[in-house]
């Protein structure tokens, strides 16, 4: 694929690929290990299948620095519409990079316990289960921080997606929706907890927006329009 002659379908192949591990990490490693409120059940499961636990931290780990690249493809596309914004939209990208990084001290924390090594001896297994337990409670919460961000960066993409004049503007406007999602559900989890699973079934429907731009890239592409070239001198006679 000749990145030169369409970069948004550059972008949105990037953008896909990258996307995977991500899914892995954050939504199928949780739901097969993770069974909330129960800590010796997700102990027992986290022994029974570690591959699995080391291999979504390892995706997670992956899937935050490869994304830098998507930025940077996303910047390139949009930059010609208004540069500010997208720098706004690349900084937004970029910062919550090393929160995500240095969360997974947590799964690993949980994963030393759960494993019992010699120096853990003088705590008892229930002990060590609760201790794994928090330390993936601060996981799930250092999410909820870092999900401002990838709600924040949304709405300067969605504005410059909406101003550009080569990707349709429903979904400039779908994105800008979608930037609301995870800042709302970040901030019901911190302070509301017991409508945590309300708001999010509010908000599910506004959080398809980043899947579709997504999809429209890889499929229909998109070509920045030519900026125009400085204006020639007027010839005087």
């Amino acid at each position: 694929m000749n990145s030169n002659r369409n970069p948004g379908r550059f972008a949105g192949l990037l953008y896909v690929l990258i996307s995977i591990p991500g899914i892995f990490a954050l939504i199928y490693v949780p739901g097969k290990l993770i069974v909330h409120g129960n800590a010796t059940a997700t102990a027992s499961n986290i022994a029974a299948h570690e591959t699995l636990f080391r291999l979504g931290i390892a995706a997670n780990l992956i899937s935050q620095i490869l994304f830098m690249w998507v930025a940077l493809a996303l910047y390139d596309l949009l930059k010609g519409v208004n540069r500010r914004q997208a720098a706004l939209m690349l900084t937004l990208i970029v910062v919550p990079a090393p929160i995500v990084l240095l969360n997974e001290l947590n799964a690993i924390a949980a994963l030393i316990l759960v494993r019992g090594a010699d120096f853990l001896s003088i705590f008892e297994k229930p002990q060590r289960d609760s201790l794994a337990m928090l330390f993936l409670n601060l996981h799930s919460y250092g999410f909820d921080i870092t999900a401002i961000f990838w709600g924040l960066w949304l709405f300067p993409l969605g504005l410059l997606v909406y101003r550009s004049g080569f990707i349709p503007r429903l979904l400039g406007v779908l994105l800008m929706l979608n930037s609301f999602t995870f800042p709302v559900n970040s901030f019901t989890s911190l302070l509301l907890p017991q409508y945590e699973n309300i708001v999010s079934r509010w908000m599910k429907p506004l959080s398809f927006a980043e899947l579709l731009f997504m999809f429209w890239l890889l499929i229909m592409g998109a070509k920045p329009k030519p900026l125009p070239g400085p204006a020639s001198p007027a010839v005087t006679g």
